[in-house]
Order: C-alpha cells, then structure tokens, then sequence
C-alpha cells in the first residue's frame, strides 16, 4: 500500500513540527506549510491524502484556503483551530471541512481523526463511490453519465439538467455534507449570494423524484443548519 501523504498547515512552526513528527511516527509522508498560499501552492503537483489545517493564519485564513481546495479537489480536510464556538465548528464544517477540532487538541484523537478520515476517503468516500463504465452507483442509485439519468431501484428516471448536476455531485461525494452555497457555485458556476431557496427546491424536486416517501427520504438527506448529503449506503 502507497504510504499517504498529509499536509498540515498552521502559521505557528512549533505546531507544525509537533504534529509532522507524531505523523511520521505513525507511517505518514508531511509535507508542510505555514499560509494558506503555500498550501496551494503544495497541492499543485503532490498527491495529497488529507489535510490538518488551522484558521487564524496571514496571507491566506484556513477558513478561504478551504474554498479554494473545495473549487476542483475533494481532499479530507480536517480543522484545527483555538476556536471552539459551536457556530465557528458549524461554519467550518458548512464550508466543507470533514472534521474539526479544537487547540490544544489530544494527540492519540488527533491520530484517530486522521485515521478514521483516511479510511473514509481511500475506502468509502470519494475513492470508493463506484464508479464502473460510465456510471456511479451508490445503494440503490445508478447515476449513468452517458444518458444523464438515474437508475432507481432498477427504474430509469429523468432529471434535468441542474438536478442531474447536483446528484453527480453528491453521488461522487457519498456521505459528504454540501452546504447550499457549495452546491449552488459548483452547479451554477457563480457566485453563491443568498442561494438557499434556489438549492432547497431542486433538491424537493429530486426527492420527489428518487424517493419512495420524500418527506422520509432514503437516500438524499438535509443535515439541519449544514447542507445536504447522498446517504452511503
């Protein structure tokens, strides 16, 4: 097996030495950074497993680094912030963080978090959505990337454009939480102002769609005050 390789980013050097050494005890490959921008600049032409990143940080915040990952990659990304507001660890995880965790943190659930955040992404997540000649499959559901339709339970079904975009995004994601505002700028391909209503309907018409009882939904679920997932299944 390939050893992984986790990035971790903090502007404060000391952090960054203590966590890289305590990775590399476990096996792990660290590559290092200490802004948002030498993050991205890290990510250009290094394959990259998961990433530990703070927020409060020059140059660049944690917080708009993740954005920008979130644009093209669906890297883990887990927080690492003195912030421990329930609505800050809301908003980092709305803004597509898959974990967050709070300064100082516990080394042995640092490790676990790591773990359980690679396991998902190598074994269940974006490297695990089943993607086989042309289609996505995930429990019940078959997205077939040729015609544009969804397969549910063995029975085609139609979708428009905009709401076969936005199973494609989910379905390649499953089990990953997008915010409104996600969905709406990588479907849309605009700016996200004010978008919740917009999103919030394509996602009733697609229930009403792929659900057996849409008010009781099997598959496409809302997390309250976060955004909506494809159930894994």
């Amino acid at each position: 097996m390939e050893q992984q390789t986790i990035l971790v980013v903090d502007d404060d050097k000391e952090i960054v030495r203590a966590i890289a050494k305590l990775l590399e005890m476990e096996g792990y490959k660290v590559l290092k950074a200490y802004d948002g921008l030498e993050a991205l600049d890290l990510l250009v032409g290094n394959q990259i497993h998961l990433i530990l990143l703070d927020v409060m940080m020059p140059k660049l915040n944690g917080l708009s680094t993740m954005m920008k990952i979130r644009e093209s990659k669906n890297i883990p990304i887990i927080i690492l912030s003195a912030k421990t507001e329930e609505s800050d660890m809301v908003l980092g995880l709305s803004m597509g963080a898959d974990d967050y965790i709070a300064k100082p943190f516990n080394t042995a659930e640092l490790i676990a978090r790591v773990k359980s955040q690679l396991r998902r992404y190598l074994t269940l997540g974006a490297a695990a959505a089943n993607v086989q000649s042309n289609s996505i499959t995930v429990g019940g559901l078959t997205l077939d990337l040729d015609s544009k339709e969804i397969i549910v339970d063995g029975k085609n079904v139609k979708l428009t454009a905009t709401e076969y975009k936005i199973m494609e995004l989910l379905m390649r994601n499953p089990g990953r939480v997008f915010s409104s505002e996600e969905i709406y700028s990588r479907v849309w391909n605009e700016d996200a102002y004010a978008v919740e209503n917009t999103v919030m309907v394509h996602i009733r018409r697609i229930r009403e769609k792929i659900e057996i009882n849409p008010k009781m939904p099997k598959y496409l679920k809302v997390v309250w005050g976060i955004g909506y997932k494809i159930e894994k299944l």
